[in-house]
């Protein structure tokens, strides 16, 4: 009997060796780990503790540009322009007072009739946008072919002009007010830009920026 005992206690020693020594150790096996997605994002939440929000990127805000500053006799055909696009209620138009330091002109004229003249040679070559000085002064019957914030502004008019075949126009320095025709575009996106960047570079002179804050 007291062989048998001995016996039962040999086979539970030799068992508790061998599961501690070929046994798999779950805490320690780092294949669970491993087959985890992403497991450095992982944190522990102490109880109570709302989840945290998954951090997604903002969608980017829309923009808002303006095309302009056109002449008012010049509106009519950059709303023509913009006809296309189809933007309806995104489109807008403002007008401002501004102070134009330079112009685009043809020297004034010998009388009335030669202003008309000039004015019938500029219509040949597909000029619209103009208009006789007829005020008493040193630039009455000069013809202004468009006035300026900047020299450059006007720089770039004149030589779409002369491109039109118009020589005898130039540049000069000119203080007066004037009224300016811009036209407000909302939610342009990237394609959107596009299109309006391609418009203004195919109409010297004017400029496409942001739109102006509220007064």
């Amino acid at each position: 009997m007291r062989a048998l005992f001995l016996l039962l206690v040999a086979a539970n020693l030799a068992l508790a060796a061998w599961v501690s020594s070929f046994a798999p150790d779950t805490s320690t096996d780092p294949r669970p780990m491993r087959q985890q997605i992403e497991p450095q994002r992982l944190r522990i939440v102490e109880p109570g503790e709302p989840p945290p929000a998954a951090s997604l990127p903002a969608p980017p805000a829309a923009a808002c540009l303006e095309w302009g500053g056109f002449a008012v006799a010049e509106g009519p055909r950059a709303a023509e322009a913009l006809a296309p696009l189809a933007l309806g209620e995104r489109l807008a138009q403002r007008r401002t007072e501004e102070t134009a330091s330079w112009w685009v002109y043809i020297p004034p004229q010998a009388n009335r009739a030669a202003a008309q003249k000039k004015a019938a040679e500029l219509k040949a070559l597909g000029v619209d946008d103009y208009f006789v000085v007829q005020e008493e002064g040193p630039q009455r019957w000069a013809l202004s072919l468009g006035v300026f914030r900047t020299e450059e502004a006007a720089s770039a008019r004149l030589e779409a002009l002369r491109a039109r075949g118009v020589r005898s126009a130039l540049v000069g320095e000119r203080q007066t007010q004037v009224q300016k025709v811009w036209f407000q575009v909302r939610g342009a996106d990237p394609a959107l830009l596009q299109r309006l960047r391609a418009l203004a570079s195919g109409m010297p002179g004017t400029e496409l920026r942001e739109c102006a804050p509220p007064s």
